[in-house]
């Protein structure tokens, strides 16, 4: 293309007609923007700072443009201190920077703030328009440089508690070798930019965090990174989830629905049932009249003899009085009955480790579970909230939902999590829940409407509204209450089901 003349280069008009919704003006473009101004095509919002847009709020205008706006300010600027990690303005809208010059600037909704300082280095990245980012390990080393707040702003740098937050996310997320890399990368940078004292703090942080420190341990701040000095990191995400939780829970009225006085017989039925639906809805699934002669005849097909001890497994835990009664008193023991009756529902899957926490990561569609490493600390910490509930079904939701949430085994996780809710409920002399095959689309939505949008209501309501059918079933006898049961649409597949428009029913009494 032939290069533009004097003769042949843009107005500032055509300059003006290109320009993005907002920019900073440049003498060239003065007298323009002006014209531009007075006709009510453009409006002000900071010094040299202009748009077109003469509607929506000037702080909304500015946040979406702002990377455009910083580079029309401060050309070929890096990205640094807080902003670097938060990689957004901070929470009172600083935008902290490394600049050859310029001083602060204040705009709607956000404050750039320039420094002196060592720029851009090989390892910073380009950012948007002239701007750099600073890596990784610049952006770190310059954080643990002392800051202090002034002129009513945010210091430039974060507060310890936040980087120490930030070091448990990403060990968490990447493990101790990328907590390792960090270090040797700026080990690496520090003496270009000026940062030996800084690169020692991180070399202790780290030590700490890890609790591999040799020297003198700095004391930590934050109950996250103390958990993981210890050795028992947890998913602050989930703790956030059983605490939404936890408050829903304490604002329910009380209820007490109290187990049936029941005849052995029925006794066995219920249980039966229980460790019927249990298996079905995890894809474990026999015609009734298959699993009860598993169950109470001993016969095992030779065709699926794993399948049929996974039924046997939970209907010999969920069959036992004594068992279902007993609940964990603190979260050591916790931890212990979970491997118990995983060993004991599990015992004939060798492949899945029964009664060993997972070791690696498992998910369930787009959810991915809590971390192995952080199995146990978050099972503690969720433990530790949920005890102070006081009634069984609040005690029920909530360990139902810890477990389940948490995932703490390869497999088996949702027949755990119904054993250790159920077990809440016989303990407190309440009926127990069962969540029958055509339940199972209900239940499942219920408790991703926690997992993934923080609400809780419709996994207390689902929950209720099982207790309440399962209070409401006779359970005499197993032949007997299948037709019950089949009455109520319980056998019904649960997607199939919800396109014909059934429901589960409540039974009907003559």
């Amino acid at each position: 293309m032939e290069a533009l003349s004097p003769n042949n280069s843009p107005s500032a008009a055509q300059l003006l007609d290109v320009m993005p919704e907002a920019f900073v003006s440049s003498s060239a473009l003065s007298r323009e923007v002006s014209r531009r101004l007075k006709a009510g095509q453009l409006r002000k919002l900071g010094s040299r700072l202009y748009t077109s847009n003469l509607v929506d709020a000037p702080e909304a205008i500015v946040r979406r443009n702002l990377w455009e706006i910083v580079a029309g300010y401060f050309p070929g600027a890096l990205i640094a201190d807080r902003t670097a990690l938060e990689n957004a303005p901070a929470a009172d809208g600083s935008v902290c920077l490394v600049t050859e010059s310029g001083s602060t600037l204040t705009l709607p909704g956000v404050t750039l703030r320039p420094r002196r300082g060592k720029g851009p280095q090989e390892s910073d990245r380009p950012f948007l328009n002239t701007l750099f980012l600073s890596s990784t390990a610049r952006a770190w080393l310059d954080n643990l440089r002392p800051s202090r707040a002034r002129g009513g702003r945010l210091p430039r740098t974060l507060p310890r508690p936040e980087l120490e937050d930030r070091l448990d996310n990403l060990v968490r997320r990447a493990g101790v070798d990328a907590a390792d890399r960090l270090r040797d990368e700026a080990r690496a940078l520090a003496p270009m930019i000026d940062r030996t004292a800084e690169v020692e703090r991180l070399d202790a942080l780290v030590g700490n965090v890890l609790g591999t420190h040799a020297g003198q341990a700095v004391p930590l701040t934050s109950s996250r990174a103390q958990a993981r000095h210890r050795g028992r990191p947890y998913d602050p995400e989930r703790l956030r989830l059983f605490q939404i939780l936890h408050g829903a829970l304490r604002d329910m009225p009380p209820s007490f629905r109290p187990a049936r006085q029941r005849v052995p017989e029925a006794a066995a039925t219920l249980a039966f049932y229980d460790a019927y639906f249990s298996n079905f809805i995890e894809g474990t699934e026999f015609a009734v009249d298959e699993a009860a002669d598993i169950v109470f005849q001993g016969r095992i097909p030779a065709e699926r003899p794993t399948d049929a001890h996974d039924i046997m497994g939970v209907w010999r835990i969920v069959s036992n009085n004594a068992e279902m009664r007993r609940t964990p008193r603190d979260a050591d023991a916790l931890l212990d009955m979970l491997r118990q009756r995983h060993a004991a529902v599990l015992a004939n899957r060798p492949e899945v480790r029964p009664g060993e926490f997972k070791r690696v990561p498992n998910q369930a569609g787009a959810t991915l579970f809590v971390l192995p490493d952080d199995v146990p600390g978050t099972l503690e910490r969720g433990f530790a909230l949920g005890r102070s509930l006081e009634t069984p079904f609040q005690r029920a939701v909530f360990m139902h939902f810890l477990i389940a949430e948490v995932h703490p085994f390869a497999d088996g996780n949702g027949r755990i999590a119904r054993i250790m809710m159920n077990a809440e409920l016989a303990c407190g002399d309440e009926e127990r829940i069962l969540i029958p095959t055509v339940y199972h689309g209900n239940y499942v939505a219920a408790q991703r409407a926690l997992t993934h949008n923080g609400v809780p209501t419709p996994l207390i309501r689902t929950l209720d509204y099982a207790q309440r059918w399962t209070a409401a079933v006779e359970w005499r006898s197993v032949e007997g209450t299948a037709r019950e049961l089949a009455a109520c649409n319980a056998f019904l597949e649960s997607e199939s089901a919800e396109q014909e428009g059934r429901r589960l029913r409540m039974p009907e009494r003559d």
